[in-house]
């Protein structure tokens, strides 16, 4: 039997050959060298080269990446920065509005080993403090804040964080503060990332928080499975999300939906709502293919993924949360997921009991509700079908099953572990569930939003660009 990593390899392959394939869709390759696929075209465009850049991977370009946005967000019309091929090294630097960053095939910006260049930045208030240290945060690769209309796409080049040194420093605890990520956008509406590589991030690939109209679309994100924390796409307190035609090999979770931590996530009080995710592809043995929490302090609701596929991947879809959270997790709806190798196939828990500090509230406790799987396959599920565990005194409630079949690498005598769950299945799941999973059997499949959602009405313009000459 393959092992499950050359069957990860071989997914890639069947993924790439699909994105190739699907040019029309994805803007990856057309018969024009200088043509690509965004929301809005741009009137102007310089090269990195224009502003002193230098891509011999060793000279700092933060200086000429920083100059660059600097310049370009005067045109009215909006720009577009072209990286050519090269290795661009650079510290953080912050996008603007109506530019778009386009990183040529063969270009790679490397995120600088030098901490001096790393500025220290306020922790998130819906966190009250950072993600590995309380206090401050490294400020991230690429970030802006209060945007309209920014790009980050390409012919699929590549930005490397070479989060090595930094995964050293925080299992070595030499860290004075969080680590940044590859790519964070704040408070902006109307983002969109397509066609790139993201490789060895920090921490966090890609992070849109307090943001809306948000597109992640045809990414590879790539990291070393044992990396710390390098989770793929974590929307957090995010409205009107779509993330689709994305492959990701991460330490941590593919997707992370997210809301804010415990009493800073309760009082700020933004939710992460109306948020589409599919055709995923992950690699994760150690976390989920999509996890909603575990900060979910400001509400996670109406979240639709669908033709989702997991190898050698610790969970599929997981809700995590815990009593002094607060909020809810509602509305989840989930149809078509091929697995291979899992752990486990549906996970939940409400005892995930990290917290910021002593000052949550241990009577905030979340509503978990209304959550759906249907059309489910998984094969070489090595632990068992389902760890479900609610909160005691406050079960989670509404969960739906129908035409589930997992296939357990060794028979077990309790292949399903419920306590405080309630819901219903259909005939069709095999194994069959725990009694909590059969308290109204049903026929018919398990529901799904019908309508469609304002951020999949977003339409995609066929834009043209020269390149600079250098």
């Amino acid at each position: 039997m393959a092992s499950p990593m050359l069957k990860a390899s071989a997914l890639l392959h069947v993924v790439v050959v699909l994105l190739l394939g699907a040019s029309v869709v994805s803007g990856r390759h057309h018969s024009s060298s200088n043509v690509y696929l965004a929301p809005n075209c741009r009137a102007h465009t310089a090269s990195l080269a224009d502003f002193g850049g230098v891509g011999d991977g060793t000279t700092s370009n933060t200086a000429a990446f920083r100059s660059a946005v600097a310049q370009l967000s005067q045109y009215s019309g909006g720009a577009m920065l072209y990286v050519p091929a090269g290795k661009w090294l650079t510290g953080p630097f912050n996008l603007s509005s109506h530019l778009t960053l386009f990183l040529e095939s063969d270009a790679v910006i490397l995120g600088s080993q030098n901490m001096s260049e790393w500025p220290v930045i306020a922790p998130l208030p819906s966190y009250g403090r950072g993600r590995d240290k309380t206090g401050g945060r490294y400020a991230s690769l690429i970030g802006g804040a209060n945007l309209t209309d920014v790009a980050i796409t390409g012919n699929n080049g590549t930005i490397d964080g070479q989060g090595a040194m930094w995964w050293s420093k925080f299992h070595q605890n030499k860290l004075r503060y969080t680590r940044g990520y590859l790519v964070e956008l704040m408070w902006c509406d109307g983002i969109f990332i397509s066609n790139v590589t993201l490789r060895n991030s920090p921490a966090w690939n890609v992070h849109p928080v307090y943001s809306s109209n948000v597109v992640v679309q045809g990414v590879t994100i790539l990291a070393p499975t044992r990396s710390p924390n390098t989770d793929g796409i974590n929307p957090d307190s995010c409205s009107h999300v779509r993330i689709q035609d994305c492959y990701v090999v991460s330490g941590d979770d593919c997707v992370a939906i997210k809301s804010g931590w415990d009493e800073y996530g309760i009082r700020f009080g933004m939710p992460s709502q109306h948020i589409v995710v599919r055709r995923l592809t992950c690699v994760s043995p150690t976390s989920a293919m999509i996890a909603l929490g575990s900060e979910m302090s400001g509400g996670i609701s109406d979240v639709r993924a669908e033709d989702l596929t997991a190898v050698d991947t610790e969970s599929a879809v997981r809700i995590k949360t815990a009593v002094g959270r607060g909020s809810y997790v509602k509305d989840v709806f989930v149809r078509g997921m091929r697995l291979d190798g899992m752990k486990y196939v549906f996970w939940m828990t409400g005892s995930y009991r990290s917290h910021p500090d002593d000052g949550f509230d241990p009577n905030a406790i979340p509503a978990v509700g209304n959550v759906s799987y249907q059309d489910v396959v998984a094969t070489g599920v090595y632990k068992s079908a389902a760890r479900l565990e609610g909160i005691q005194g406050a079960p989670f409630r509404g969960i739906c099953l129908a035409n589930v079949t997992a296939q357990l690498d060794k028979s077990k005598k309790r292949p399903w572990a419920c306590t405080d769950i309630e819901g219903v299945s259909s005939a069709d799941v095999a194994p069959p569930p725990c009694e909590a999973l059969q308290q109204g059997k049903h026929d018919g499949a398990c529901p799904f939003p019908t309508d469609t959602l304002p951020i999949d009405q977003v339409t995609l313009q066929q834009c043209a660009y020269n390149v600079p000459a250098n």
